[in-house]
C-alpha cells in the first residue's frame, strides 16, 4: 500500500498534532538534521518554540503529514516591513522530515508548498540555507532549480568544528 502524504499550511497546533510535530522534530535532529538544533530540547521547550512560531507574523508554518501524522515541517519568512530593499524575498527555514517519514516525497511536497506560498504573496525570491553535509536536501533543493550563491565555512559549530553552510535562491517569476 502506498503511503499518503499531505502538506498543509496551519495556524494552530493542539493534541496529538503538537505531539506529532515534537516527536518528528526531535527525531530529525538526533538524525542530524536539526534545523539548527544539535540535540532535542526538553519537550515544554519544544512545544513553547511551536507555539511561538505561530504567533509571528512574519512566520507561517507548514506540516507535511504520512498517512496522517505530522512527520515534517518547513517555514516561510517574510521580510520585517522595516526592510523595503528585500521586501521581494521571503525565506524558507527549519524544514526537516523524520527519519522514518524520509523517501516518500515529503520534503519535495513541502518545498513546492512554501514555494507556491511565496508566489502567491507576492514574492518575487525564495532562499534557504542548509548545511554542506546535508546531501540529500541540497540534491533536492539543486533539483528543483535553486542556485547554490555562496558558501559560508562557518556556518555550524558541531562538536568543536565548523561545517560549512550553503545558501541557495530561486527566483520566482
Amino acid at each position: 500500500m502506498i503511503p499518503s502524504i499531505l502538506v498543509e499550511e496551519v495556524d494552530s497546533l493542539a493534541g496529538p498534532d503538537l505531539d506529532d510535530l515534537c516527536d518528528a522534530a526531535s527525531d530529525a535532529i538526533d538524525a542530524g538534521g536539526g534545523f539548527g538544533w544539535l540535540s532535542a530540547p526538553t519537550r515544554d521547550a519544544f512545544e513553547r518554540y511551536w507555539q511561538g512560531v505561530l504567533v509571528v507574523p512574519e512566520r507561517r508554518l507548514f506540516v507535511g503529514r504520512l498517512d496522517g501524522t505530522i512527520a515534517a515541517a518547513a517555514q516561510l519568512i517574510r521580510p520585517p516591513r522595516n526592510n523595503e530593499a528585500q521586501a521581494h524575498q521571503a525565506q524558507l527555514t527549519g524544514a526537516f522530515v523524520a527519519p522514518w517519514a524520509r523517501g516518500h516525497g515529503l520534503a519535495r511536497a513541502l518545498t513546492e508548498a512554501v514555494e507556491a506560498a511565496a508566489r502567491d504573496a507576492g514574492f518575487r525570491v525564495l532562499a534557504l540555507d542548509v548545511r554542506a553535509t546535508q546531501d540529500a536536501a541540497i540534491r533536492l533543493y539543486e533539483g528543483m532549480g535553486f542556485t547554490c550563491w555562496g558558501t559560508n565555512p562557518c556556518y555550524a559549530w558541531i562538536n568543536g568544528q565548523y561545517v560549512a553552510g550553503r545558501a541557495y535562491i530561486k527566483e520566482l517569476t
